[in-house]
């Protein structure tokens, strides 16, 4: 983990932008390491439509595959090597996580109430993966995705098990 944390600090360095701190949590399963910075800072970091810190995400993780081998137990394991923890900015991503999840709940609830199926919106993997890891443990409640490619979707099923 710290592995992580000084290739964040490394690369902020070498861009020239300031930060206060690197905070380390866990949220959807996941390890977060959240670059704490003023809101000039942040919004340089974050980008439009989060571009550059999903950018900065992918960069690290990039470093972190070429330069180390994972160690049992390492959250540098996972599938086929992928690194699993997400660089954040002042918890940007981390409210859209919450956020996700609540509608994932919320969607739930509706299927659960009026006993019928609920298809949410196109989303990434990514999304689809929180939406799944939420509601694995509902009460009748299943999830899959379906459709193909940008057209990917959750449906979340009324289930009687």
């Amino acid at each position: 983990m710290e592995i992580i944390e000084n290739i964040l600090k490394e690369l902020l360095d070498k861009i020239g932008v300031p930060y206060s701190k690197i905070v380390k949590y866990e949220i959807a399963k996941q390890t977060i390491f959240s670059i704490e910075a003023d809101d000039g800072s942040a919004r340089t970091l974050i980008g439009m439509h989060g571009d550059t810190v999903h950018a900065l995400d992918m960069l690290v993780k990039k470093i972190v595959e070429k330069r180390f081998t994972p160690k049992e137990g390492e959250v540098l394991s996972a599938q086929a090597g992928n690194p699993m923890f997400l660089v954040d900015i002042n918890d940007y991503r981390a409210k859209q996580i919450k956020d996700l999840q609540a509608k994932a709940l919320m969607m739930a609830e509706r299927a659960r109430s009026f006993q019928y199926d609920v298809e949410l919106t196109p989303m990434s993997a990514y999304e689809r993966l929180i939406v799944h890891t939420t509601l694995q443990d509902a009460p009748n409640i299943k999830t899959e995705s379906q459709g193909e490619g940008r057209n990917r979707r959750v449906v979340i099923k009324y289930s009687t098990e």
